[in-house]
């Protein structure tokens, strides 16, 4: 019967649907983290009678055909990169990307690697790092006697130093744009890599034409709504639990037909 493997196919299918949003609902609290969303597609059908075929020799069409549906299939797992609610920490490393773009980070391997999470630090070296020390580029060195850090909505890092009344600029920000950023491949700890369906990386200064702008004091939540997580989830287990009836109302017919004498 072809409902035993159309249905199997199905509760897999809520199966990743399930695994997508309990990810989504453990990262509820992970800076900069943009939910994800699983798309299915329909598989291949089995064509009994084609649709379009001759169905005398008189030249009369079949007008719809019989084709019988194998089941489901998982198309995507689609991120959204919608902007997260931004919350106050006070702290001068502490970054958010208000609008479009992302921070640059090279990696130990020469990679550039692309964050949203703008919780950043300072090295031995005074270099603005990550949480685990990958250099923020372009790579800006915070003087060892500064008292106070000021990063503008541009970008524009300046410093006050001990034993000075006028701040001085010690580096500039950047922010990179991808035509499609979905397509970047997450490679965890909050970092990504451009692959051929992002496109290329567009350099650009906060604030700029298409760029967002950077706020100081600030990081961004993750885009996850809870209420929203939770009725998918309830949606994806009735979903589950439907096909699981399939496959149990197949099985009772087949049962019922080995029981015929």
């Amino acid at each position: 019967m072809r409902s035993l493997s159309i249905a199997a196919t199905g509760m897999l299918a809520q199966q990743l649907n399930v695994e997508v949003i309990s990810n989504n609902i453990a990262n509820m609290n992970t800076t900069g983290f943009k939910r994800q969303r699983a798309d299915f597609q329909d598989l291949l059908y089995e064509n009994l009678r084609r649709v379009g075929s001759n169905s005398s020799d008189a030249g009369t069409i079949v007008p719809s055909g019989v084709q019988v549906g194998v089941g489901v299939k998982a198309g995507s797992v689609y991120r959204i990169t919608e902007q997260g609610d931004l919350r106050i920490t006070e702290n001068p490393l502490d970054m958010a990307v208000n609008g479009r773009g992302m921070f640059r980070v090279q990696l130990p391997s020469g990679e550039d690697a692309y964050t949203r999470s703008g919780a950043f630090s300072l090295s031995p070296d005074g270099e603005i790092v990550t949480s685990d020390g990958f250099v923020v580029a372009p790579g800006i060195t915070v003087p060892t006697e500064t008292v106070d850090i000021t990063i503008n909505a541009s970008g524009e890092v300046q410093v006050k130093l001990a034993g000075q009344t006028q701040q001085q600029t010690v580096g500039q920000l950047e922010l990179v744009l991808f035509p499609n950023q979905p397509g970047l491949e997450a490679i965890g700890d909050n970092l990504f890599l451009e692959t051929p369906a992002s496109g290329q990386a567009t350099v650009g200064v906060p604030g700029s034409a298409g760029f967002g702008t950077i706020e100081q004091g600030f990081l961004e939540n993750a885009n996850v709504n809870a209420v929203q997580e939770i009725t998918d989830l309830i949606t994806a287990q009735r979903a589950y639990e439907m096909n699981s009836k399939v496959i149990t109302t197949s099985d009772e017919m087949m049962a019922q037909i080995n029981s015929m004498r």
